[in-house]
């Protein structure tokens, strides 16, 4: 199901008739000329950036979602209904809409709608796509709609790892960056022992004895395979894989 069970297909607009706003105005009063609060998870007028949203511990899931499967698997995070225009709102300004395939093969047009009804109001805007039948076709499609619509698509193949995916965004939301990436030693020998290494039958001990043999990298290029089989622990056959791969040309010139 995309959103819960009884949520309702985004409405079509008809010929010529310009789409329904996300949240219409209050007939009873006058709408001022220039309104800077944005509606619920929409852009602001004149499509300019909307002010920060209140920090909020929680994730905010909207009512539409009630009754899915996914709500049963977010343990690690609160989360608690609110009236905004996306299924989840992660932070500040991520968000994610939720579709199952299954869902989209009997309503096609609805992520156009639900897209539609988002706006821009959201730097990280996420599509939450749980693959419960057979991709087929459908999975390009949605790839295409998700980068016209500057849209991150993620697949999820059960409603745990949807789950997941919900819960990691809303705990690292205020990690910084260098916190995901990964840590590389910074040290001359690590950084040589783990690229040495990746030479198939080079272990890191022979990574090791290598840099202390000949004790840098141009004079390990330079060694002939001779010389490369005297050093400790690295025989014949270790040697001539370490120097072809050495002294492989970066670029396959063609035959």
């Amino acid at each position: 199901m995309a959103a819960a069970e009884d949520a309702a297909p985004a409405r079509e607009e008809g010929p010529g008739e310009a789409p329904l706003p996300s949240v219409p105005p209050d007939p009873k009063e006058p709408e001022p000329e220039q309104d800077p609060t944005p509606a619920p998870g929409g852009a602001a007028p004149g499509g300019t950036a909307p002010p920060p949203r209140p920090r909020s511990s929680s994730i905010v899931v909207s009512p539409r979602q009630r009754g899915n499967p996914v709500l049963r698997f977010i343990r690690n995070v609160p989360w608690e209904y609110g009236d905004v225009v996306p299924d989840y709102v992660l932070g500040q300004s991520s968000c994610a809409l939720f579709l199952s395939l299954r869902y989209h093969h009997l309503h096609p047009d609805y992520i156009h709608g639900r897209l539609r009804e988002l706006g821009r109001g959201f730097v990280l805007r996420v599509l939450l796509l749980q693959v419960d039948v057979d991709p087929q076709r459908a999975l390009k499609d949605l790839a295409k709609i998700c980068v016209l619509s500057n849209c991150t698509l993620l697949l999820a193949w059960s409603p745990e790892e949807a789950a997941r995916y919900l819960e990691t965004y809303k705990a690292f939301e205020q990690k910084p960056p260098d916190l995901l990436q990964e840590r590389r030693e910074r040290s001359f020998v690590p950084r040589m022992s783990d690229c040495l290494t990746s030479i198939r039958a080079v272990n890191r001990t022979d990574a090791l004895s290598l840099l202390s043999t000949f004790g840098s990298l141009a004079a390990l290029v330079a060694a002939t395979k001779e010389d490369l089989s005297l050093c400790p622990g690295v025989g014949p056959q270790k040697a001539k894989r370490l120097f072809d791969v050495l002294h492989e040309p970066f670029l396959q010139t063609p035959k």
